[in-house]
Formats: structure tokens, C-alpha cells, sequence
């Protein structure tokens, strides 16, 4: 069992936390703060995290379960992607708040972390190192994400 009182242990979210990506940079002092700054919520199979259109809040870091990511495409629901532990989504939100491009579901019941835009505005203005860090990761996940879609459609042009 986990004592409450001993600051150096690490929470499951934490642990979590320091495998993903986009806190790679993070020391273990700055991921403890981003730790607490992070909500968890828990999703029934099939729930709705966030429809087409809404305005974005937040960005989700999958800890448990299975989310589905969708786009309604000619009038039926065609799925995107299937994210699993470990895989964060909605990133967008950290940076403009725009509408969101897809649904997201809880294929499962799923448990998410998430971290708030307004949360990391601030991080931004208390503790700018930290906030710039998991930025410049954000950058790199996103021009990634870019290219892979440019070589799937150049591939397709091709074909």
C-alpha cells in the first residue's frame, strides 16, 4: 500500500505519466507537478468524451482502457482510430481551444487523465520551463502526425 505521507512515492498516474512521450523531457520534480494538475475520469463502455464540434478543453492521456476515436463521413460513423493504455489524444486543445475534428468514445470502460488548457495557460505563466518542454514534445508529436498524413496521401495520389 501506498504511503500517503512519503512525497518520493510515485502515484499510478505518475508512473504512467513518465512513460508517455510527451513527458520525456520532464525531471521527476517537474512531472510531479504536471501530475498534480491532471484529473481523472473514469468512462462507462460507450460514453461520450467529446463530440465533432465541441469546443476544445483538454487533451487525454488513456490510462486504462480503450477509446475510439470517430468522424461521421457521408452520413455513417467511420472509425479513425482505437487508442489504448499509454496514448494521449485531443492535443489541439492545449494549444488554440478550436473545435474538436472527431468524436472520442470509450470503447471499454476507460480511465483518462486529463490535463486542461487553462491549467497548462497557467503552467505556462508560473513555471514556463516546464510548460515549454512539454510543448516542444507536443511539436514533435504533431509534425509526426503531419508527415504521416502527407506520405498517406501522396501514396494514395501515386496509386
Amino acid at each position: 500500500m501506498r504511503n500517503p505521507f512519503n512525497r518520493n512515492a510515485a502515484s499510478p498516474s505518475l508512473e504512467r505519466l513518465r512513460d508517455l512521450s510527451l513527458f520525456v523531457d520532464l525531471s521527476q520534480s517537474e512531472l510531479r507537478l504536471v501530475d498534480t494538475l491532471m484529473h481523472q475520469r473514469t468512462y462507462l463502455a460507450n460514453e461520450v468524451i467529446f463530440d465533432e464540434g465541441e469546443e476544445g478543453h483538454a487533451i487525454y492521456i488513456v490510462l486504462d482502457g480503450e477509446v475510439a476515436i470517430t468522424r461521421q463521413v457521408q452520413g455513417e460513423t467511420s472509425e479513425i482510430a482505437r487508442l489504448g493504455v499509454g496514448t494521449f489524444f485531443g492535443e489541439l486543445a492545449l494549444l488554440d481551444g478550436a473545435p474538436r475534428s472527431a468524436d472520442a468514445r470509450a470503447v471499454r470502460e476507460s480511465k483518462l487523465a486529463v490535463f486542461f488548457r487553462e491549467d497548462f495557460l497557467e503552467l505556462l505563466d508560473t513555471h514556463g520551463r516546464i510548460a515549454s518542454k512539454i510543448a516542444r514534445q507536443l511539436a514533435r508529436h504533431i509534425g509526426s502526425r503531419m508527415r504521416e498524413m502527407a506520405l498517406a496521401v501522396g501514396a494514395h495520389q501515386h496509386l
